[in-house]
């Protein structure tokens, strides 16, 4: 029995210490299925976004699906540290005869792992042999390296996640929220900023290696969602990605180069994120009659433009390398899809109205006498 206890405990260590391992340590993405992490995290937010879908709406339901990422980081900290008080007391019960007084069953033995792990100590037991204070020794050690791990790895996340928001934010104040490539590049004509697309461009071609980098190295990224209402990093990411085939199939005299490399880099971070999710865009893009509606809208902005034919072959066959991917994201993490042309798209939360599109009130007449 102490031997086959001895055992189940080494491997369920073993287990918890190499998923460990690879979600915090190993910056990348690891194929081994021996992972915790890897069946905590997928089946719960399945789960979370089936409640969410059904029983929320609006901005409850988007606060809702906003604490799902820091209640999993934390359930997976909780995961590991009981994993580990469950490893080592079946391991302390397979050494109990040199404990004093020995363990009466495996609960008990667990309990005094317990202590252990979390440094507490327990004067109501002695150790009487090498192992069993070889086991204690490591149990208290791996228990601080666990949570000095664990608590690096939260502030890692937490600093690429507000890196992440900078870029997202201020698309707002640029192509409203939820954003949209038509919106975008209207504003840019309405501000006299063309030549500056492709600065925005270039910001957004860094932004996505940074969160390329980020998310593919640490998945649980990807379900942080934003704190502001109605923004998104899938939606931004798609409207600046749009804005770029806009330019390179259809806008003339904005240069190509840094849209053309924003497109790339974009284009691989959709493309990498969905395919460690297993996610599988269709290809879908905008119909022809919503693409003639944003040439008028281009037209009227002020840009020049190619021809509407070839336009529109070149813009569709772009935007099909990511636009079906994108989708997919969308639908997965539960949030609005990337707009086209934004004609007045519903929204969270109304709280955050567009200055120019807030009603104006008459101010209030003064009293002449005093």
């Amino acid at each position: 029995m102490e031997l086959i206890a001895s055992l189940a405990g080494l491997v369920c260590l073993a287990l918890v210490l190499w998923d460990v391992f690879e979600t915090i340590v190993v910056p990348r993405p690891t194929p081994s299925r021996l992972r915790l992490a890897r069946y905590l995290v997928g089946p719960t937010w399945r789960a979370w976004r089936a409640v969410g879908m059904r029983a929320k709406t609006g901005l409850a339901r988007d606060q809702f699906f906003g604490t799902y990422a820091p209640a999993i980081v934390v359930l997976l900290l909780v995961s590991w540290l009981t994993l580990l008080v469950v490893g080592y007391g079946l391991v302390l019960y397979g050494v109990r005869g040199e404990l004093r007084p020995p363990p009466a069953d495996p609960i008990s033995a667990i309990f005094l792992a317990g202590t252990s792990v979390l440094t507490l100590g327990s004067a109501d037991v002695s150790i009487a042999g090498p192992m069993a204070g070889l086991v204690t020794l490591l149990a208290g050690a791996t228990g601080l390296g666990v949570v000095a791990l664990a608590i690096t790895f939260i502030f890692s996340l937490y600093g690429s996640y507000q890196r992440r928001e900078i870029l997202v934010v201020m698309l707002g104040a640029r192509a409203k929220a939820p954003p949209s490539a038509v919106t975008l590049l209207e504003a840019y004509a309405k501000l006299d900023l063309v030549s500056e697309l492709p600065a925005l461009f270039a910001d957004w071609e860094r932004w996505s290696a940074e969160v390329l980098d980020s998310h593919v190295a640490y998945p649980i990224l990807c379900y942080f969602r934003s704190s502001h209402d109605n923004a998104s990093w899938i939606s931004a990411i798609g409207a600046v990605l749009d804005a770029a085939c806009l330019v390179l199939t259809t806008i003339r005299g904005v240069p190509h180069g840094s849209a053309k490399l924003a497109t790339r880099v974009g284009s691989h971070l959709v493309e990498d994120i969905s395919n460690y999710f297993g996610l599988v865009g269709d290809g879908a893009t905008v119909d022809r009659t919503a693409f003639d509606d944003a040439y008028r809208r281009l037209a009227a902005a002020g840009y020049a433009l190619e021809e509407p034919d070839a336009a529109w072959r070149g813009f569709e066959r772009v935007r099909s390398t990511y636009a079906g991917r994108l989708v997919a994201l969308a639908t997965y993490w539960a949030t609005p899809a990337p707009l086209w042309l934004r004609e007045r798209a519903p929204t969270i939360s109304p709280i955050h109205q567009e200055a120019d599109e807030a009603p104006v009130e008459a101010p209030a007449e003064v009293s002449a006498t005093r």
